[in-house]
C-alpha cells in the first residue's frame, strides 16, 4: 500500500476525527508545531492526519508526508519540521537510515529537527536502534490521538517520550557496557521479515498479521516463505521455537 508523497495541502481543520482536545485550546497555550508524517502505509498516514492534523484544535500542522526513506529525506530537508513522526520499518533502509541521512538536521545548533518513532513494533531491537540513531522517543500505534499530540509537543521541547514498558529497553541497553552479540541468522532477515517472524511466533494467523501490518495475506505468505528459507526451517512450529530461543517473542 506504499504510495507517493507530498506536502500537506492544509491544516486538516475540517477533519472529522476527535482527539479529545477542546476546540480553541491547543496544547502549549496556543503554540504550534510543524510535523512531517513518515510511514509506508497511506491509510495509516491518512488516519493520523485526520486524528491530529486539525491545527486550530491540536496545535499540530502536518506540513508533509513520506512513504519511504528517499521521500522522507527529501521532504524533511525541504520543510524543516520541528518534529518527524517516523515509522521504524520503511522501504529503502528503515527509520534508522532516515535518521542517519538527517544527522545534520538532528544536530543543528538552531531549530533542530526532532524525531519521534511511531511504530506497530514493540521489539527491543527496534526501539534501541532508532534511539541510538537519534530519535527522542518511541510510541506504538496503539497510542490515542490526544496522547500522540501531547508526545509531539513534549518531543518538540526536548523531552524523551516512550510508550509504557519501552523505556525499560532503552535503560537496559544504555546501562550495559557490553555490546549485544551479533546474530548472523537474524541479520539475514529484513526488518519487515523480522516483524512477521515475531507475530508468527506469537501465534498470529496470516489474516491477523496482514491486518496488523496493513499488508495483504499473500504478502505475509511471501515473507514467511522467505524467513523459512533464510533460516533453513521447515514450518511455523520450528520458526516459533527458533524465535522463542532467541527471546524475540
Amino acid at each position: 500500500m506504499s504510495d507517493g508523497t507530498g506536502a500537506a495541502t492544509g491544516s486538516g481543520a475540517d477533519a472529522n476525527a476527535d482527539t479529545g482536545t477542546d476546540a480553541g485550546a491547543a496544547p502549549g497555550g496556543g503554540r504550534r508545531v510543524r510535523v512531517v508524517l513518515v510511514d509506508d502505509h497511506r491509510m495509516f498516514r491518512t488516519g493520523v492526519q485526520a486524528e491530529i492534523g486539525r491545527t486550530e484544535v491540536t496545535g499540530v500542522e502536518v506540513v508533509g508526508e513520506a512513504a519511504d526513506v528517499d521521500q522522507a529525506v527529501t521532504v524533511i530537508t525541504a520543510t524543516r519540521p520541528e518534529v518527524v513522526l517516523l515509522d521504524v520499518h520503511l522501504p529503502g533502509g528503515g527509520g534508522v537510515e532516515v535518521l542517519r541521512r538527517c544527522a545534520s538536521l538532528l544536530g543543528a545548533p538552531e531549530d533542530p529537527v526532532r524525531f519521534l518513532a511511531l511504530s506497530v513494533s514493540d521489539a527491543a531491537e527496534d526501539v534501541i536502534g532508532v534511539i541510538r540513531g537519534g530519535a527522542r522517543g518511541y510510541v506504538t500505534k496503539t497510542i490515542t490521538g490526544t496522547d500522540l499530540v501531547d508526545s509531539i509537543f513534549r518531543v518538540q521541547e526536548g523531552d524523551a517520550v516512550f510508550s509504557p514498558r519501552l523505556a525499560g529497553f532503552v535503560l537496559d541497553a544504555f546501562a550495559s557496557t557490553d555490546a549485544p552479540p551479533v546474530d548472523e541468522d537474524l541479520d539475514r532477515l529484513t526488518q519487515r521479515e523480522r516483524e512477521v517472524l515475531r507475530l508468527i511466533a506469537r501465534g498470529y494467523a496470516y489474516k491477523e498479521i496482514a491486518k496488523q501490518l496493513y499488508i495483504s495475506v499473500k504478502t505475509v505468505e511471501s515473507h514467511v516463505s522467505a524467513v523459512l528459507r533464510k533460516l533453513q526451517l521447515s514450518n511455523r512450529h520450528e520458526l516459533t521455537r527458533w524465535a522463542t530461543a532467541r527471546r524475540l517473542v
